[in-house]
């Protein structure tokens, strides 16, 4: 057995530890090893740890919990992903309260040129689900590599992992219980045919009791994988919105398609946009223009000038560039905590300003 992913995986399992905490536990004392090896008074020491969570810490009885759950996942072909590794997802690294391990199954790139998310009502209208249909059709149709995570619920749900099957394109389920089972049962099938294009991620080990708290939990996962949110149908009140709020304090874009008004399950939507927390779109080409998915290799390069006018965010960029070098469009929008829509506008200007280079897979650097 590997002792260090079995330390990794009790760090994740331990109670009222979170992300945070559990990350500053590896990054005062060096390894998830390190944390058990530790004396209480010692693990004081660590910001947010307190005499009463050492204590927990040294009184826990994970560590037999995580041999088991090792046995588990080398038994399934599950794979896991601690937030140190590189296999762990870039766009969800940069999120503050990101797992400390996520368990993934099945066929993915999480790290792909393009992921969305596609969230909304489990009670979809026939409006909603034609939707759904039509976005997956023309993501197909033009060709784009771009993943399609969603809930694994009813509704929009299973509606958008359906729909991205039919059409090929890669597909992944965030559910909110461990990989030995799946809730609601009724969409094992789907879940299954998604293993072998997309797959399945959780952050919760097996024999997780489904828990309605989990569910609201998963949703920074479903939002933080993503370049952008799109809320499809929402009641007033309901998941989805949430993980719009999620994915808005990630300074990533969320998006909304408009109602009827006074229907019930586009009041979510309607009100989203109403307050600036979501924009609005009608389909594919207001997508494409507000992420500036436009084609630039067929844009012609602006001779560069020696003396260019930049505006502060613009400038922001470049100093970001010059200091990191080559950079993914997600983790400079993170930097200069600006939406992605914002971004990628800002970087193609400085495309035709001639003063960087668009690499393969949205990343960045200076000429």
């Amino acid at each position: 057995m590997n002792e260090e992913l079995k330390y990794k995986v009790a760090l994740s399992m331990l109670p009222n530890i979170g992300g945070i905490l559990a990350r500053n536990l590896v990054a005062y004392i060096g390894s998830a090893e390190g944390v058990f090896a530790q004396s209480a008074k010692a693990l004081t020491k660590v910001p947010g740890i307190g005499e009463a969570y050492a204590r927990q810490i040294k009184k826990s009885d994970v560590l037999p919990k995580a041999e088991k759950e090792l046995e588990y996942i080398d038994k399934n072909g599950i794979d896991l992903h601690f937030y140190t590794d590189a296999t762990y997802p870039r766009r969800l690294k940069g999120c503050i309260d990101a797992p400390l391990i996520i368990y993934t199954k099945g066929n993915m790139n999480l790290d792909s040129e393009r992921v969305i998310s596609i969230v909304g009502t489990r009670n979809a209208t026939e409006y909603g689900r034609s939707i759904v249909e039509n976005l997956c059709r023309e993501f197909a149709e033009r060709k784009y590599n771009i993943v399609i995570v969603s809930g694994l619920a009813y509704g929009i749900d299973v509606q958008a992992h359906r729909c991205a099957l039919n059409y090929k394109l890669p597909t992944v389920g965030v559910i909110a219980h461990g990989l030995d089972t799946l809730y609601p049962a009724i969409h094992q099938q789907t879940a299954q045919k998604m293993l072998e294009c997309g797959g399945i991620v959780t952050d919760f080990p097996s024999n997780t009791k489904i828990d309605p708290a989990n569910f609201i939990k998963r949703n920074r996962i479903i939002a933080g994988l993503a370049d952008a949110t799109i809320v499809v149908e929402s009641a007033q009140k309901g998941g989805s919105l949430i993980t719009a709020d999620i994915a808005s304090s990630y300074h990533r874009d969320v998006f909304a398609f408009p109602g009827r008004a006074g229907d019930t399950y586009s009041k979510g939507c309607n009100l989203l946009i109403r307050n600036n927390g979501a924009t609005l779109i009608e389909g594919i080409n207001d997508l494409e223009y507000f992420m500036g998915w436009e084609k630039t290799d067929k844009v012609d390069a602006v001779q560069s000038s020696l003396f260019i006018d930049l505006n502060p965010d613009e400038q922001k960029v470049v100093d970001l560039l010059k200091a990191k070098g080559e950079l993914f469009i997600d983790q400079i929008s993170a930097e200069i905590k600006l939406p992605v829509s914002r971004v990628s506008a800002m970087l193609l200007n400085l495309e035709f300003k001639n003063l960087l280079t668009a690499l393969p897979g949205k990343m960045y650097k200076l000429r």
